[in-house]
């Protein structure tokens, strides 16, 4: 199965997600409790809550965010032609979202809404142990449904890479399944990302039969795909979704992660950090790297390599934007 970019698309990676706008601030444990807020949790927020937290916020920065989007920059960092589908207001922070995205090299045709929810936003409150607590409102992301699938988008990419988190809601998941079949049909890959294990107990059953019989990439991590499997232990997963699906790229934290196909498995050392500050996107990395280096042609162990070298160099910064150019990491995966 060739990935290269000789494929004749005219995007390697399109990507569908939450179009959120983080908000990231640092902040200290006295602030998280008078707040009432959970450290280290992601929790969903009114907007009347969202604008009373905005409040109480530090100093902070504002980028396009969503676990997807931070995927597709990344992906245009390294040099992939990027591209995204998603769904804002025509409000200050859509404004800020379009801009973003597009600044980081990302194509983002999606027309923002005249109407209803405003533009989703994710309060990313950073402690001094690197840990992130997030205060998330869904806002515009509600309404993402198959309209703003953009066919030709799809069909012009060799990989539709999609979020987990869309499953939630039955007109984003429509989106999704729009978006798969024009996929296929156009002779593209389906890429997924099942995003957090509690989305994943939700809708385990929609999961498997979706990885066995149309997904072609699946990215997991260590709680996901045991959930996905329903086994107790990674070895035992690991046997199951290599029978299921052509690509898993499996990361397991500190232990680094293993790329599967069929009989093929690498084993892949975690790429130390500079030092440990924001582990904010680290997930939505190593997929980037990995994405970047399947369609540019790289063997599976240096796909794998690559994702870490992009985890790591994210988890030494705050937020899930790089500040140092991520492409100077593609030879060092090269080896």
């Amino acid at each position: 199965m060739d990935f290269k970019q000789s494929s004749g698309k005219r995007h390697d990676v399109l990507g569908i997600g939450n179009a959120i706008v983080d908000v990231l601030s640092h902040a200290e444990d006295a602030l998280l409790a008078d707040l009432g807020l959970t450290k280290g949790a992601m929790t969903l927020v009114d907007e009347e809550r969202v604008e009373e937290l905005y409040g109480r916020m530090g100093p902070g920065r504002e980028v396009s965010g969503g676990s997807c989007a931070n995927t597709m920059a990344a992906l245009a960092a390294l040099g992939s032609r990027a591209a995204y589908v998603g769904r804002v207001r025509d409000d200050q922070l859509g404004e800020v979202f379009a801009h973003d995205i597009r600044a980081t090299g990302v194509t983002f045709r999606s027309a923002p809404g005249r109407e209803g929810p405003a533009t989703a936003r994710c309060l990313v409150f950073v402690t001094p142990d690197a840990q992130r607590t997030m205060q998330t409102y869904l806002g515009a992301c509600v309404e993402l449904g198959p309209e703003d699938v953009d066919e030709e988008l799809v069909s012009q990419s060799a990989v539709t890479y999609l979020e987990g988190y869309l499953w939630d809601r039955p007109e984003a998941k429509a989106a999704c399944r729009k978006a798969a079949d024009v996929c296929h049909r156009s002779g593209g890959k389906l890429a997924l990302t099942l995003s957090d294990p509690f989305c994943v107990d939700r809708w385990r059953g929609e999961f498997r039969e979706l990885v066995e019989k149309e997904v072609d990439i699946l990215f997991a991590n260590e709680a996901e795909i045991t959930s996905l499997y329903e086994v107790g232990d990674f070895d035992a997963a690991l046997q199951e979704v290599r029978r299921h699906v052509h690509f898993a790229a499996l990361t397991r934290g500190p232990r680094g992660s293993v790329v599967v196909r069929g009989d093929e498995v690498h084993v892949i050392d975690a790429a130390a950090p500079s030092q440990v500050l924001d582990t904010t996107g680290a997930g939505d990395l190593y997929a980037a790297g990995f994405l970047h280096g399947l369609t540019a042609g790289l063997d599976l162990a240096a796909c794998g390599r690559l994702g870490s070298l992009c985890a790591a160099e994210i988890i030494g910064q705050y937020g899930a934007r790089a500040e140092r150019p991520l492409a100077r990491l593609v030879e060092i995966a090269r080896g």
